[in-house]
């Protein structure tokens, strides 16, 4: 039996979640597979899954605001970002800053993305990563590691990269990290995971051993935590 889970999707909270997911559908290429009253899910050209829940009392995040953290935010990779960027602000984003290879928008939820420049991603978009912020990435980054059975990639000042199975996550360092406290509204999760399970019990066991805090939340088929940063992560069979 598997006791380390598998990166299932990443899902961001929002109050209109057929909006959001059309918006990512119509500015990266990829395909809406699922739609619920409460749910709509995206998969990417290379099979990763990115998911929309309904929050109808959703408080978005106001970056670069302490007070009202991203929490967790995409990487796209893209050719060309300045007309990816255009392209993003037609069809409902905000800019919000810009780097030497980078720009930061929002989309209409209001959570941030980065579209990063990429020589030979072609058409389309690609999701490098999903990055949570972090008052200790290089812990975070061991914590999923472990649980996920990834590898820590990369581990520097400003942060800290897991990889593998077709998947990333990043881990940003922000020493002033509020983090989430879910489910109070006012302290919002914005974003989780989804980790699939062969076992409930001894993930669970694997999970707390490793520093998450199990939640009072979840059924037979699934169970919810904090990891050691405060968000929130399911482990589902």
């Amino acid at each position: 039996m598997t006791v380390t889970g598998r990166l299932g999707a990443v899902i961001f909270d929002a109050p209109d979640i057929d909006a959001l997911a059309d918006f990512y559908a119509e500015l990266t290429g990829w395909e809406v597979d699922r739609r619920e009253p409460d749910w709509v899910t995206l998969h990417t050209d290379a099979g990763q899954e990115l998911a929309f829940q309904l929050a109808p009392d959703h408080v978005p995040p106001q970056w670069p605001s302490p007070d009202h953290p991203q929490q967790a935010h995409l990487d796209l990779l893209v050719e060309g970002r300045e007309a990816a960027a255009e392209r993003a602000v037609g069809l409902g984003a905000t800019r919000l800053a810009e780097g030497a290879s980078w720009i930061t928008l929002a989309d209409p939820a209001g959570h941030p993305f980065d579209v990063c420049e990429k020589e030979g991603v072609g058409p389309g978009m690609q999701l490098y990563a999903t990055t949570f912020d972090t008052a200790d990435a290089s812990g975070l980054a061991r914590f999923y590691a472990g649980l996920l059975g990834m590898e820590v990639a990369y581990d520097g000042p400003e942060g800290a990269l897991v990889a593998g199975g077709g998947h990333s996550l990043m881990f940003q360092q922000v020493e002033d990290h509020r983090p989430p406290a879910w489910p109070d509204p006012a302290r919002p999760q914005q974003a989780h995971l989804d980790i699939f399970v062969d076992d409930l019990d001894d993930s669970e066991a694997l999970a707390t051993e490793l520093g998450a805090t199990r939640l009072p939340a979840g059924d037979e088929k699934f169970r919810v935590f904090a990891d050691p940063s405060g968000h929130p992560f399911c482990l589902c069979l």
